[in-house]
């Protein structure tokens, strides 16, 4: 019987997106048998001779691994994609729009007819009465809005904090391996400069993109995995072949009642051995469920399992050792390959490393798309995959923190404390969130979700308590980095969002406009006035500004909003937003562009061009069928980008030639000069009328006329009487931020001589 060719392709492409997964998603996790056993004993616990120490820590580490990467993320937490991206703020995206609870102060209803926006079902109704309770109360109270919004950033800030963290770990004990060739006084001179250097040769490679050394990731993660499970079960057979008795929870309760509270803080050494699992649902937009899900069970999982109990034979059959530095990995490797081992070591921790960057990387994109991070220069090293992004002043701020870290703590204790409660905390409100996601996405039980979150809940509760308790020994730089990222993103949110206010409260009426006429009171000249706005209705006050201390205008002015929208993606055909203000022989536009968090923004002349044909394609196909009643009964149609709409209006240059054997060609009239002709090219049918064939006509002289870029440079100011920490937070807070933060992205191309910039003043 033949299966047929698809079925065979689709298990061919499942099997090439899992090992390409092994090097972009696996990196950290399949390093972390290198710091194990080695924190977990960093405390006053001993193995003995009855090795009940070493049991139950191996134990702890097999049953941690199967219920929380394997059940929790494999199972469970991955279903829960957005449209197939991942990541915390994929969570708290999914909830925005299945209780509408979006912190984007400029969202719409319009935004909801979105294709990604309602694929998962979101018009769906639950029918749990709890559930739609649930949904209601978040709804009408902004207290547990924020409250909801404050967890998703402490867990995206925790996930910063563990890409300083865990480079600086993987890098140290990879060339921890040093300390068995030479003395201990010895090797510490040689580790730290060491892993230093690696650090900055990591960093300083960034620039490069992950696309030009991404094909050195897989195979380097695959021969470590390899190693350390020839190397487990070598040691499994040579020293004690009965280890697999410690798989047996009994041994978890043995370890607790002899070391009690000792082996209670050792759960944040234990705790290591699950880092990195976040990365399988936050890079999951780069691959498929089943791949990561292939990958990690038939390959990662019992990679690990064997490494960890090789080394807990090992242990078993070698008590008398001087000093717990010698209880790391490389004493369980046979003395004859050590050294190809720390070479590949080090290789994998540079790999495991560079994913928690690159994931550092796109959730900083993603805070800043939804409002919650300053607009910062994002470089897109890869033409074909989005997300191999590179941002250099984070680049440089994580490695200045790294090597601080690294010079700072000089040892993988103090490292472990720290990146362990990074790495729980994001659990915490992974599990958190998902429990909502149970309830509000899927529509299933409230006791479900209570299960799932008492369950979990539970045993990420146990490893957060003993993670806490080592405050003083290092678990403090975590809450230390959470603390000052997350000030950030809710001074930059709450900023953005009162002045989003203020722009609401001071838009002039529609009627203000009327009483202008057709020429606004003003001479119109030819050319376009392109006028920045947040607004996605009304007319903002920038606008009145100009008319009334300007002698002359710009025959065409768009109002132009360069909005987020809580989805991953805005397929083209729906980019754009386009409708009139004001009556037609006004020649007032407003354009809404829209992009996902995970969208690339078109710069300068493809923008420039997509939003000209927007306008030109709204003009010709301007009926009512097509148009969506906004708020302010504006109305608006959706229009795509030039290059997704193969039917609409698009711009052709050429010599002269006019080809209207097919196309109907409305081109404006050829200057004073010569230069290459640029025309509108209009389907055939169905044909337009006079009025507008003018209005096009017009449109393509205004653009072969140039166009001039409005900016509006805002002071934003606390009112009069506002309390003191209002002041600091607008006054200080959000006015260094916005100074230091990045223009739109369209203009940061534009010659200076076609940006006119006003300056107002915002009370909020």
């Amino acid at each position: 019987m033949d299966f047929g060719p698809n079925k065979r392709e689709s298990w061919k492409n499942v099997l090439t997106l899992a090992y390409q997964s092994l090097g972009v998603v696996y990196g950290d996790l399949s390093t972390s048998p290198l710091y194990v056993y080695k924190s977990a004993f960093a405390e006053d616990i001993h193995h003995s001779e009855t090795n009940e120490e070493i049991y139950g820590v191996l134990s702890f580490v097999f049953w941690t691994l199967t219920l929380m990467p394997l059940l929790k993320y494999v199972f469970i937490v991955l279903k829960a994609d957005d449209n197939g991206e991942g990541g915390t703020f994929a969570l708290y995206s999914l909830l925005c729009r299945h209780a509408r609870l979006c912190s984007l102060p400029n969202c719409q209803l319009a935004d909801e007819e979105l294709s990604e926006y309602q694929k998962d079902g979101i018009s769906s109704i639950s029918k749990s009465f709890l559930g739609s309770s649930l949904k209601s109360t978040l709804e009408k109270h902004k207290l547990l809005q924020r409250l909801l919004l404050v967890l998703a950033l402490i867990g995206t800030c925790m996930v910063i904090g563990d890409g300083v963290l865990t480079p600086a770990i993987s890098v140290f004990s990879a060339v921890s391996g040093f300390e068995l060739s030479m003395s201990k006084e010895q090797h510490r001179y040689v580790e730290v400069p060491a892993a230093c250097a690696i650090l900055v040769f990591l960093f300083a490679l960034q620039h490069y993109g992950t696309n030009r050394v991404g094909f050195l990731f897989a195979p380097v993660v695959i021969t470590w995995l390899l190693c350390i499970s020839a190397i487990g079960i070598y040691n499994i057979c040579e020293w004690n072949p009965h280890v697999y008795q410690a798989l047996s929870p009994y041994y978890m309760y043995k370890f607790l009642k002899k070391t009690q509270k000792k082996g209670w803080m050792s759960l944040g050494g234990i705790l290591l051995c699950i880092t990195g699992s976040e990365a399988m649902f936050a890079d999951l937009g780069h691959f498929s469920q089943l791949s990561i899900k292939v990958a990690f069970t038939f390959v990662v999982y019992p990679s690990l399992i064997l490494a960890y109990m090789g080394q807990a034979a090992y242990l078993s059959k070698h008590h008398i050792n001087e000093t717990d530095y010698r209880i790391g990995f490389y004493v369980s490797v046979p003395e004859k390959i050590r050294w190809p081992v720390l070479v590949i070591a080090i290789l994998a921790a540079v790999v495991g490393s560079q994913s928690i960057i690159t994931g550092t990387f796109s959730i900083i994109k993603q805070c800043s798309a939804l409002g919650c991070f300053p607009k910062i220069k994002i470089i897109h090293t890869s033409s074909k995959i989005h997300g191999q992004i590179y941002i250099p002043q984070i680049n440089w701020t994580l490695m200045l923190l790294c090597l601080a870290v690294t010079i700072g703590f000089r040892d993988t204790k103090r490292m472990g404390n720290a990146s362990g409660l990074a790495v729980i905390t994001v659990m915490l409100v992974t599990t958190c969130l998902m429990s909502l996601v149970i309830v509000l996405c899927w529509h299933k039980s409230v006791l479900l979700a209570v299960f799932f979150l008492f369950f979990f809940g539970s045993i990420e509760a146990l490893y957060f308590s003993a993670s806490l308790m080592k405050f003083l020994e290092g678990a403090w730089v975590p809450i230390a980095l959470a603390l000052i990222f997350s000030v950030i993103m809710y001074v930059w949110h709450y900023g953005t969002l009162k002045k989003y206010e203020f722009d609401v409260q001071n838009k002039v009426s529609i009627n203000w406009l009327l009483a202008l006429g057709p020429t606004l009171g003003i001479v119109r000249v030819r050319g376009i006035g392109l006028i920045h706005t947040e607004l996605v209705s009304g007319i903002p006050a920038i606008f009145s500004h100009f008319v009334t201390n300007l002698l002359a205008f710009h025959q065409v002015v768009v109002f132009l909003c360069i909005k987020s929208v809580p989805v991953p993606h805005v397929s083209p055909g729906e980019r754009f937003l386009v409708g009139r203000v004001g009556p037609k022989g006004y020649r007032l536009y407003r354009c809404i562009a829209r992009y996902g968090y995970r969208d690339i923004h078109k710069d300068d002349i493809e923008f420039e061009k997509d939003l000209t044909c927007s306008i030109a394609e709204f003009i010709r196909s301007e009926r009512p069928e097509h148009i969506t009643r906004m708020e302010n009964d504006e109305k608006m149609t959706v229009i795509g980008t030039s290059s997704s709409n193969s039917q609409g209006v698009s711009i052709c240059a050429d010599g002269g030639d006019d080809h209207e054997d097919s196309s109907e060609i409305v081109s404006a009239k050829s200057p004073e000069k010569p230069r290459k002709r640029v025309r509108f090219v209009v389907p055939e049918s169905p044909q337009i009328d006079s009025e507008a064939r003018e209005e096009l006509r017009e449109l393509m002289e205004a653009r072969e006329s140039g166009m001039a870029f409005i900016l509006g440079h805002s002071y934003v100011r606390a009112k009069k009487g506002s309390n003191l920490m209002k002041r600091i937070v607008i006054n200080y807070g959000y006015d260094f931020l916005r100074r230091n933060s990045r223009e739109p992205t369209y203009a940061l191309s534009i010659s200076h001589a076609s940006t006119l910039e006003v300056g107002m003043v915002y009370l909020v």
